[in-house]
């Protein structure tokens, strides 16, 4: 099922055609994943244990094993991860912050899914 194209740091973009532009299959898993390690525990009113809270470890000095464990955990509460094979997450410390990659198996397409992103600020 399709939802609405909105990356965490973005606004909702036009499709081509005028009206709001939808994603699915891996895109969309994409999407929710980015979703649910960027938003903090609290924030979404209608699950407030939803979220690893990434956000909140900007400008704090960082343990790499706890951080990798947290966005382990989370993204096997994620409806769009396939629990077999398990994801893989690497955690890098990088000047300014810390580095995440993350390979996972999306359950609807069955495709193999590489997304990496910093956490600025550790």
């Amino acid at each position: 099922m399709a939802d609405l194209a909105n990356t965490f740091d973005q606004d909702l973009q036009p499709s081509a055609s005028g009206d709001l532009l939808a994603i699915d299959g891996s895109l969309l898993g994409q999407q929710r994943v980015l979703r649910r390690l960027l938003t903090n525990p609290g924030d979404y009113i209608w699950e407030m244990d939803y979220g690893a809270g990434l956000p909140l470890y900007v400008g704090q000095t960082q343990d790499i094993d706890a951080l990798q464990g947290l966005i382990l955990s989370q993204l096997l509460l994620e409806p769009a991860v396939s629990q077999t094979p398990p994801p893989s997450v690497t955690v890098t410390a990088i000047t300014g912050g810390v580095w995440a990659q993350i390979l996972y198996v999306d359950s609807d397409t069955g495709k193999q899914v590489n997304l990496s992103f910093d956490v600025p600020g550790a």
